[in-house]
């Protein structure tokens, strides 16, 4: 998946949360979790966004199913 690189500084609990997460879903690593979360929050927010207004969709929900699909 092409993209941009971002680099954050989590609290150690919420990586921890990562790791934990991660493990008990068989996803390959914290970092991908975290991509998984993202995706996921920001589709929700763009589901938000779009019921305000219908003409500015968000293609998250693609990437979130071709992250989902690439799990499986």
């Amino acid at each position: 998946m092409a993209g941009h690189r971002m680099e954050i500084d989590l609290p150690e609990e919420l990586f921890e949360r990562l790791v934990q997460v991660a493990r008990l879903l068989e996803i390959a690593s914290p970092e991908e979790a975290a991509v998984i979360g993202l995706a996921d929050w920001v589709s929700r927010r763009g589901s938000e966004l779009d019921d305000k207004d219908p003409n500015s969709k968000y293609p998250v929900n693609e990437a979130l199913d071709e992250l989902i699909a690439r799990k499986k």
